[in-house]
């Protein structure tokens, strides 16, 4: 089957049709008339003054709260870093975003896993492990409509974790780049709005609500911390890009981000509609969380699926997945992430029925 045919439920990133092309050249038009010293010249290692201000009154924190980088991934990565050394213990959901994975590892940390549950990790076990001796540095938390498992973290929970970041003296890492596609179900106060310690770091981006390539993200934590990454930041790149900061904030200002999210969220309902009832037609032995937003379903696949054996076999028949092993130290044998946010309605259909079709034939060579 050639390339051109493959349908793929791979990448994290919306289709270009729910991208607001018009009003991002809109808005890059007024950025380069109204601030061309500001969008053209270098700036600091804090982000693009106007767009951090947006961000701080949408947020309601403080301006020197944010530091807006170059997507929300980098902001991980200077938090990480600043924070964690080779040996100290981090806390991470099972399963988590590979590159997560990735850059802790790379750093040498050592990490206690926690499963997830269907309304979040399982606060109980981290709890446990907490009373049991456990003194993590960091806990990365993925909120809002998870990546990989689709799941929103209950609003008890958020309220549990904060106590025990405080209680128990550790950084509670609101990895948060979805929260704005909520396209079912009521909206979740985040864990920095619950916070009154300063023991919460939030993350989010705008790669997920204007479009990826515009490569800007943030983060928000106490005024301290926040200088100590800037300084990291300078030495890094002296500035982010302050052109792509600059477009992002008057997309934001003129009222455009809204209309932007309203048209995405959409579009994924619509999506995420059609990926669970193409689910229970052509593979009714998958088990799944229904998502009320995001880009992602985890799906556990039929007794005695491989997703190594899978993810092959979907490539031959023309439809790209992620297996669900990315994304665990231990397990996912059984699971995939399948990401319905750049495939039309029709391209999903038609791609989960060539799914049933991999796993039809992995069936077959096993017999």
């Amino acid at each position: 089957m050639g390339s051109t045919d493959t349908i793929s439920f791979a990448r994290g990133a919306p289709s270009l049709d729910i991208v607001a092309v018009d009003d991002l050249r809109a808005a890059a038009d007024r950025a380069f008339s109204e601030d061309p010293a500001g969008a053209f010249s270098y700036g600091n290692a804090w982000g693009y003054g106007p767009l951090r201000e947006w961000i701080a009154e949408r947020q309601e924190v403080d301006t020197n709260r944010v530091l807006a980088t170059n997507g929300s991934l980098q902001a991980d990565d200077f938090l990480f870093r600043h924070l964690v050394s080779s040996g100290d213990l981090v806390v991470v959901e099972a399963p988590t975003y590979d590159r997560t994975l990735l850059a802790l590892r790379n750093i040498g940390a050592d990490l206690l896993t926690i499963p997830l549950e269907a309304d979040g990790i399982d606060v109980g076990a981290l709890e446990a492990a907490l009373e049991e001796g456990a003194r993590p540095k960091l806990a990365h938390i993925i909120s809002s409509f998870h990546n990989p498992a689709g799941c929103t973290l209950s609003l008890e929970k958020r309220r549990r974790l904060v106590d025990l970041a405080e209680r128990h003296d550790f950084v509670l890492f609101e990895d948060d780049p979805y929260v704005e596609l909520r396209f079912e179900g009521e909206d979740v106060p985040t864990m920095l709005s619950l916070d009154q310690s300063d023991h919460v770091v939030y993350a989010s981006s705008f790669s997920k609500t204007v479009c990826p390539g515009i490569r800007v993200g943030y983060l928000i934590g106490p005024p301290d911390l926040m200088g100590e990454i800037a300084a990291m930041a300078t030495t890094t790149y002296i500035s982010p890009s302050m052109v792509s900061q600059a477009i992002v904030a008057e997309f934001c200002r003129s009222g455009a981000i809204d209309r932007s999210i309203e048209t995405v969220k959409a579009a994924l309902r619509k999506r995420r509609d059609t990926l669970v009832d193409a689910l229970g037609r052509h593979l009714p032995g998958a088990r799944f969380v229904s998502p009320e937003g995001g880009y992602f379903l985890w799906a556990e696949l039929p007794d005695g699926t491989d997703s190594r054996a899978l993810q092959d076999a979907a490539d031959e028949h023309g439809v790209k997945i992620i297996k669900g092993t990315d994304f665990l130290i231990e397990g996912g044998e059984d699971a995939c992430r399948l990401a319905y946010s750049g495939v039309t309605p029709d391209q999903i259909d038609e791609g989960v029925s060539r799914l049933a079709a991999a796993v039809e034939s992995l069936n077959g060579a096993k017999a």
